[in-house]
Parts: structure tokens; C-alpha cells; sequence
């Protein structure tokens, strides 16, 4: 699986494959070998690079709080497709709100039409990718200007959905 981790004010790409409790992580360009064997609720017993470590996870409102080797790392950390649309699903400025498909998926349902105002929150369209559903929902109050989808129209990552002004 591809993941997307926030460290800090870095974003790293990991790939993770595994097969029985042994993980191959890349990150980046580097190829890392991993056995992880879990121990209980949150605590790990972990392999890397011939070095064994203990591990303790804790998620803290959404954001992993790792402790190793007595320090603390907090990261975010989301699957590949779920970090695109989130970061990538439309961008809300002074001047307006622009929605675009953060990745190709079908239209499901356009809760919104030309003229409506609408509030922070306020849901604008649902997108199916992946075999799952993504609401994207408005990000500033406005009047909607354009709609140029509608409900089972497929669509392609950078289309153009709903502009708010």
C-alpha cells in the first residue's frame, strides 16, 4: 500500500509491502527491510537494520505519536488516495473557491446548483474513486457561479467541478 506521512513540515511517500509480520518499506529511493511483530495494544517489538527496538504507538485526535529509543516522533500518516483528496480537492481563497477532481472517479451526486448560496461545510459534490465515496464540501461562503458536472458523469483528476465566488 502507498501511504503519505507528515513529519514536521515534510510530507515523505511510503510504499509498504508485507508478508508475514516482515515489511518491505520504501521511502523515497531507499529500500528498508522490517520485521514488526506486535506485543500488545500499541506496543511493538521491531527489526531494522540488524537493530531490535521497542516500539509504543498512540494515536492522539488523528496524528500517530511514536516513541523509540526514548524519543517521540508525531506524524500524520494516510493512504495514498485519501492524502490527494484531502490536500488536493480545492482550494478556498478571498476571491473564491475553484473544486477540482483531486483524482479520476464518477460524479455520484452534485448537491448543489447555479445561483445557491452556500456556508463553510455546506456539502457541493460526491465522487466515487477507489469503490469509495468522497464528499467535498465548501471551503468559504459564496454564491455558486458555475456546476459543471453532474451525477454519474466520470471525471478526470484536475477537472473542474463547482466555482463558488
Amino acid at each position: 500500500m502507498r501511504f503519505q506521512a507528515e513529519l514536521g513540515e515534510e510530507t515523505i511517500a511510503l510504499e509498504v509491502t508485507e508478508a508475514g509480520g516482515r515489511y518491505q518499506v520504501l521511502v523515497g529511493d531507499e529500500r528498508h527491510e522490517v520485521d514488526a511483530r506486535r506485543m500488545g495494544e500499541g506496543h511493538w517489538s521491531v527489526l531494522l537494520g540488524g537493530a531490535s527496538h521497542a516500539v509504543d504507538v498512540t494515536d492522539e485526535d488523528g496524528v500517530l505519536v511514536v516513541s523509540v529509543d526514548g524519543e517521540r516522533y508525531r506524524s500524520r500518516v494516510e493512504e495514498e488516495t485519501r492524502y490527494i483528496i484531502r490536500t488536493r480537492g480545492g482550494r478556498a481563497s478571498a476571491a473564491g473557491q475553484v473544486l477540482r477532481a483531486p483524482l479520476p472517479g464518477r460524479i455520484t451526486l452534485v448537491e448543489v446548483s447555479v445561483g445557491q448560496s452556500v456556508k463553510p461545510g455546506d456539502g457541493l459534490v460526491v465522487i466515487e474513486a477507489m469503490k469509495m465515496e468522497n464528499e467535498f464540501r465548501a471551503g468559504i461562503a459564496g454564491v455558486v457561479k458555475e456546476v459543471r458536472v453532474r451525477a454519474g458523469q466520470a471525471v478526470n483528476a484536475g477537472d473542474t467541478l463547482v466555482v463558488i465566488e
